[in-house]
Parts: structure tokens; C-alpha cells; sequence
């Protein structure tokens, strides 16, 4: 008899971290997960399929990055699976019959769902090829992307008399997009672990015309120390290209040539030979990217009140802080690139009341109506979900079951919810006034 073979290999997800460390399972389902979803699967056709992919890797690690679609699929099995899958927004693409490109943003189960019309968009590769050096996909991915958002709120002075887009959505929209990445903690964030940024800017309203336009970048952070060499930096890198080649690791393009030179001196001053090459002298372009201060982030020895008295007679770090260099922050562009414009803004999972509309606006009057037309339909929901649930319960004291416990009416009562929907109450208005609901609710009754 063969040896039965015992597995070996580990599969690592993509909680993990940098440091090699699981994430805890209450951080982890405490943090937003999210599905980027084709509506209309084959119909969308392959730009807007290749966009969604583009979305999904920008979402990652909290997103389904290897979502399948069906065309059978609609909204309702998505809504339906978010719960037990524990997903909080679902972004919607979809592409009307006139050939625009939509996008929806939604927070599962009860809303708000906010439409956006693409206006413009750039995918991943577009963006990579108008690059000189593109930034290659990477452990960048690991972690979520820094959020950065930029006059999302209109300036105080504007009155909102004024103002055609009310303050309340402007927090409202900041709010769902806030809440797509988890927060942050300065304290307790390591900076390595920042590896990208998500740039969404609000574009001034021309003349207070009521348009509300977001442009989304998506950016890599990439760091190098400055006030040193090109050559230096060059051996520092293959310095650690030698340590990962040890290990089977590695690629030796990066190794500087020295083949033809005496010395190593004659790398670090250069073919002119007028002295140490630094960035000022070796003829290259001037760093113009910001600087900061980035503090040591190895552990390190805490020290004794006695040892912290204790004066320091090296001499060393005089004047200074220890463990602090100066690093040059430079942005690569990941892509993709997209142009929002915001048309509207619902209650609900893409079904309910409109509370914003870009085109159409109504007087107080037209608004009370739609508030007792909606009052009416929750009304009539509540009360079909009183006769279903007391038709569930004569089903099962018929049977005998109704000494069972009261867990399996909950569910039952969560899945009549769940399924109950607007169309659901347009084909029972329909039946009504038909007279044929009568009939069905006599059926109902005799089981």
C-alpha cells in the first residue's frame, strides 16, 4: 500500500503583514471588505471589465480580488451573500445603453447608495506606459492604501442658500469613503507598512452650478536617502543583492561594473576625477522631492534613569538625534484613473427614496408627497411581513413543530425580510387590485 503524503506547503493569505505576522482575527473583522462587481457580466464589455480588475487590485488586501460573474447573477444574491461574508460596500459598474460607464457605491444591508457617472478613465496599462520607470506590483499590496482626500467640504464662507449641494451630503459622502480602508493610528502605525496612497480630489463647482466632480488617483510611495552619492547608493544596493543571492534569492542586474576600473575610488570620484561625486557634482538632476524626517525603526535597548544621567563621553550623535535620517518621498502613479461626477444619492441598497438628485429638483410640496408614498409602501411591507410570519407559525402547530424553539422563526423572519423587496410589493399591488390576492391568501391559509 502507498504511503499516504502529508502536505507541507503553507498557504500565506493576504492578511499578512510585512513582518510576516497574522493580523487578529477581531482587527480583521472589525476592518471594511468590499466587492467591485460587473452588472450585466458579458455586456459591459472589455474596457470596463479590464477597469473592474484595475479597481479590485486598488482595493486590495479587503476585497475580493477573484470575484466571478454570472449572468444569471443580480444585485440580490450579492446583497444576500454580503452578510455572511461580512462584506460592507459594494461598488457597481455598469454601462447604460447610450455607452456611459456607471459606478455605484454602496453600504450593505441598509445603504446609502451613491451614483457616479465615469466621465473619464485611464487603465493600469495606459498608465504604465505614459511612465518612464513604472512601479511593478509588488508587496505594495499587502497592506490598504493611505486615503487622502482633498475639499470634499466647500469653503465656510458660502452660505447654504448658496450652496446647491447641502452640507449634509457633503459629510455624508465623505463618511462612505472614509469608511472603505480601516483607520489609522499615528501612534501605532509603523511607516513601512504605508506603501500606498489613494489621492480623491473634489473639483471646484464652476460658478456654483450644483456638479459634484471627484478625481481618483492611485499612487505608490517610494523613499531614498538623500545627501548620499549615486555610486554609494548603488553599492549599499548590491551590498544586499549579495546577501539575497546567498539565499537563492535575487538578480544580478543591479550590480554596479567594475571590471575595468583599477580601484574603487575611481567608481565613487567618477570618470573626471575632480573629487568625491555627491548628487550636487555628478551632473544629474537636483532631488526636487520633499524630505522628511524618518525616526530608526529597529527596537531599542531601554536604558536605566542611572544610564540616561550618565554624561556621554563618545561624542557621538552631539547636537543630534539618534536613530533620525533624512529621506526623499516620491509618488509613482499606479493607476487606474478615474473622473467621477455624482448624479445621485439614494436610501437603501439601489432601492429607495432619492434624497439628492444632480437634475431633478422638487418643491416641498412634491417631497411631502413622496414621504407618505414611501410611509405607505413600509407600512404595507410591515404588514405582509405580519401575515407571512403568522402564516409560518399555523404552518408548523398544523404540523406539530410548534414547540420548537425560537431561533428557526428568527430566521425565518430574517429571510422574509431579506427577499422582500420593492418588486415583490409592486406585484402585490398588482394582484390587489386584480382581486386576485384573495384568493392567494385563502390558499395560504388552507396550507
Amino acid at each position: 500500500m502507498a504511503r499516504r503524503r502529508t502536505k507541507k506547503r503553507t498557504h500565506v493569505g493576504a492578511n499578512n503583514g510585512p513582518s510576516g505576522k497574522a493580523i487578529p482575527a477581531s482587527k480583521a473583522a472589525n476592518s471594511p471588505k468590499s466587492m467591485v462587481i460587473r452588472i450585466g457580466a458579458g455586456e459591459v464589455g472589455p474596457s470596463v471589465s479590464q477597469l473592474v480588475k484595475d479597481v479590485r487590485h486598488m482595493m486590495e488586501p479587503g476585497t475580493a480580488a477573484r470575484l466571478k460573474e454570472r449572468r444569471g447573477n443580480r444585485l440580490r444574491d450579492y446583497v444576500t451573500m454580503a452578510g455572511p461574508l461580512g462584506v460592507s460596500h459594494l461598488m457597481l459598474f455598469s454601462r447604460s445603453e447610450t455607452g456611459n460607464t456607471n459606478m455605484r457605491l454602496a453600504i450593505t444591508p441598509r445603504g446609502p447608495t451613491l451614483h457616479f457617472q465615469v466621465e473619464k478613465y485611464s487603465l493600469c496599462k495606459d498608465v504604465r506606459k505614459a511612465l518612464k520607470r513604472p512601479k511593478g506590483g509588488g508587496k505594495e499590496y499587502l497592506t490598504a492604501p493611505l486615503l487622502v482626500m482633498n475639499n470634499f467640504t466647500s469653503p465656510p464662507s458660502e452660505t447654504d442658500s448658496e450652496n446647491k449641494v447641502p452640507k449634509h451630503l457633503e459629510s455624508l459622502v465623505t463618511t462612505m469613503f472614509q469608511s472603505l480602508f480601516p483607520p489609522i493610528s499615528p501612534q501605532t502605525t509603523p511607516l513601512s507598512s504605508i506603501k500606498r496612497v489613494l489621492l480623491l480630489n473634489r473639483e471646484p463647482a464652476k460658478e456654483n452650478d450644483g456638479t459634484y466632480t471627484l478625481n481618483l488617483r492611485h499612487y505608490a510611495i517610494t523613499t531614498k536617502a538623500t545627501g548620499v552619492s549615486k555610486p554609494l547608493r548603488r553599492l549599499n544596493a548590491a551590498e544586499k543583492l549579495l546577501h539575497t543571492q546567498k539565499s537563492g534569492k535575487g538578480k544580478k542586474g543591479g550590480l554596479p561594473n567594475l571590471g575595468k576600473l583599477e580601484d574603487v575610488a575611481d567608481y565613487m570620484i567618477g570618470n573626471d576625477g575632480e573629487g568625491y561625486m555627491t548628487d550636487a557634482t555628478s551632473g544629474s538632476e537636483v532631488d526636487t522631492d520633499a524630505e522628511v524626517e524618518v525616526v530608526e525603526t529597529r527596537t531599542r535597548k531601554i536604558l536605566s534613569k542611572r544610564q540616561r544621567e550618565r554624561p556621554r563621553t563618545d561624542g557621538k550623535n552631539k547636537g543630534g538625534r539618534n536613530g533620525v535620517e533624512k529621506r526623499a518621498v516620491k509618488l509613482v502613479e499606479l493607476g487606474p484613473r478615474l473622473k467621477l461626477r455624482m448624479t445621485k444619492v439614494e436610501e437603501g441598497v439601489c432601492t429607495g427614496k432619492v434624497m439628492w438628485h444632480e437634475y431633478i429638483h422638487k418643491t416641498k410640496e412634491e417631497v411631502k408627497q413622496l414621504d407618505k408614498k414611501w410611509e405607505k409602501k413600509r407600512q404595507e411591507k410591515e404588514a405582509r411581513k405580519k401575515i407571512q410570519k403568522e402564516n409560518v407559525e399555523r404552518k408548523k402547530a398544523a404540523k406539530g413543530l410548534g414547540a420548537m424553539g425560537g431561533e428557526e422563526d428568527d430566521e425565518d423572519e430574517m429571510d422574509v425580510d431579506e427577499w422582500d423587496s420593492d418588486g415583490e410589493m409592486e406585484l402585490n399591488e398588482e394582484m390587489d387590485e386584480k382581486g386576485e390576492w384573495e384568493d392567494e391568501e385563502a390558499e395560504i391559509a388552507t396550507g
